[in-house]
C-alpha cells in the first residue's frame, strides 16, 4: 500500500508549490513578489497562497534537507564549528539568534533565545550536538556565556577564541540579513525561529561555493542541488 502524499488535497501541482517556496525563503522576495514573478510563468497564485504554502511545506523541505545532512556529517569527523550570536528585534524587543556553522561555512543550527547567558548557550549547544555530534574544535567569540556552558559539558579544552578566527560564522549573518530586510522584521520569536531554521536548510542546499570550484563543476552541482529539491516529500 502506498503512502498518501503530503501534496494531496491542492489544487496546484506539487512541483508549482515548491518552484514557490524556493523563491520565497531563498531569495530576498517578498510574497507579493513571488506572486508577480509566478505571474510571468503563467502561474496564477495568489501571495496568500504562496503565504500558507511557505508555513505548511517550508518545516517539511527544510527537515528532509537536515535529516539527510545530519546522516552524511555523523560519517565524517567534524573538524571545526564557529559559533556566534547576532541580534534580532521582535516588535522592538531585542533577541538573539544563535547559529553554529561547520568548518565548510554551511549553517548547522539555529536557536532563538530572549538572553545569552550560560543557560541559553547550554541549550543551544545541547540540541546542535544532539543532531550533528561533538566537533574536535569549537570557535567562539569572547562571549562568557560560551566558556561557561561548555565547561558544563566538558568541553572547555575544545574551545579557541581570538581575533578574526570567526569570521566565517560572521560572513554566514550576511545572507539572513537580507532576508530580514526584505521581510521588514518578525513579529513572533516562533515565527523566527521557523523561518530562521527553514531558511538556513535551503541556503545550504544551493549554495554551491561557485568561486571555489570550475564553471563545469559548478553547474553540475546547481543541477543536482535542484534535482534533489524537485524530489522533496514525494511520498
Amino acid at each position: 500500500m502506498t503512502k498518501p502524499t503530503k501534496f494531496k488535497g491542492f489544487r496546484s501541482s506539487p512541483e508549482i508549490i515548491r518552484l514557490a517556496v524556493m523563491m520565497y525563503v531563498r531569495f530576498p522576495l517578498s510574497l507579493r513578489n513571488v506572486e508577480d514573478l509566478l505571474h510571468e510563468r503563467g502561474i496564477d497564485v495568489s501571495y496568500e497562497a504562496v503565504r500558507f504554502w511557505w508555513h505548511r511545506f517550508g518545516p517539511m523541505f527544510a527537515a528532509e534537507i537536515r535529516r539527510k545532512r545530519a546522516e552524511r556529517l555523523r560519517s565524517w569527523p567534524q573538524r571545526r564549528w564557529h559559533l556566534d550570536e547576532m541580534f534580532v528585534k521582535i516588535n522592538g524587543e531585542r533577541h538573539y539568534l544563535w547559529r553554529a556553522v561547520d568548518h565548510e561555512g554551511e549553517v548547522l543550527e539555529s536557536y532563538v533565545t530572549k538572553t545569552r547567558d550560560r543557560k541559553a548557550a547550554l541549550r543551544f549547544l545541547r540540541k546542535s550536538m544532539k543532531r550533528y555530534g561533538r566537533p574536535a574544535v569549537i570557535v567562539t567569540d569572547k562571549l562568557r556565556s560560551y566558556g561557561a556552558a561548555l565547561r558544563d559539558i566538558g568541553m572547555a579544552d575544545r574551545q579557541e577564541t581570538g581575533r578574526w578566527l570567526n569570521n566565517r560564522a560572521e560572513n554566514s549573518h550576511l545572507p539572513f540579513r537580507r532576508r530580514e530586510q526584505a521581510m521588514q522584521r518578525f513579529r513572533r520569536m516562533r515565527s523566527l525561529q521557523m523561518f530562521a531554521s527553514v531558511h538556513a536548510s535551503v541556503f545550504n542546499h544551493f549554495n554551491s561555493e561557485r568561486s571555489l570550484s570550475s564553471r563545469a563543476i559548478f553547474k553540475q552541482n546547481r543541477a543536482a542541488a535542484l534535482a534533489e529539491w524537485r524530489g522533496l516529500c514525494v511520498t
